[in-house]
């Protein structure tokens, strides 16, 4: 495999995308596992998500994922001889977003019915930034989504928050996941709303030479890790 770019992210459903586009990856994750070093990581991750004073949820999207950027490409370095500079990496960030305040990922069970009460009947906004770049330069997008949930009933909030699916989502929910039975309405981009929109991001790889479709493969993944 000669054509693949970085994917710095841990997202099943960036990666079932860029499969589905025919882009060649491989993931750029942190490489060490030790407990400790693990728990710093995950402490500096929640410094760099942290929300600013007086800043808006595109203001706030698009930096945390130009900062990611730069962190994935210090990790790459690192990994020294292994690691091909001039391959872009390409990383992505989503936020949702109810009457300007930013609903993150919920922290437990009791956050995650907070969050689907205050998302019932109304209409929020999914933004995703997209930024992808190699060691000379990078570009950035954003996609801009509005989703209609219809009303939850008591019952139907308890069900979706013990199934646990709101864990690790932005908003407390997953567009292609058991909250699709209660999506009124969206928009803009589906796949912007599952956290890569392929059209935007199909047009930012042509500008580094990277041609959607032409290495799709039907048996099996097309990455390497």
């Amino acid at each position: 495999m000669s054509a693949f770019i970085y994917l710095a992210s841990q997202s099943p459903r960036r990666q079932e995308l860029l499969l589905q586009m025919g882009v060649g990856f491989k993931l750029l994750l942190p490489q060490d596992k030790n407990a400790k070093a693990l728990a710093a990581q995950l402490l500096a991750l929640e410094a760099l998500e942290a929300l600013r004073p007086c800043e808006s949820a595109v203001q706030y999207v698009q930096r945390v994922t130009l900062l990611k950027h730069q962190a994935a490409r210090l990790r790459g370095q690192a990994l020294g001889a292994r690691f091909e500079l001039h391959r872009p990496i390409l990383c992505a960030d989503t936020t949702v977003c109810l009457d300007g305040q930013i609903l993150g990922k919920p922290r437990d069970a009791k956050e995650a019915s907070a969050m689907m009460r205050a998302l019932s009947g109304q209409t929020h906004r999914v933004y995703t930034s997209v930024v992808l770049g190699d060691a000379t330069r990078h570009v950035q997008c954003l996609s801009r989504s509005w989703v209609k949930m219809s009303a939850w009933s008591k019952s139907q909030i308890r069900a979706y928050v013990d199934s646990d699916e709101w864990r690790g989502k932005a908003g407390g929910y997953a567009i292609q996941g058991k909250a699709a039975s209660m999506i009124e309405s969206i928009r803009g981009s589906y796949s912007g709303i599952m956290g890569l929109p392929v059209f935007e991001v199909s047009r930012m790889l042509r500008s580094f030479g990277h041609e959607v479709l032409q290495h799709a493969h039907n048996n099996g993944p097309y990455f390497s890790k």
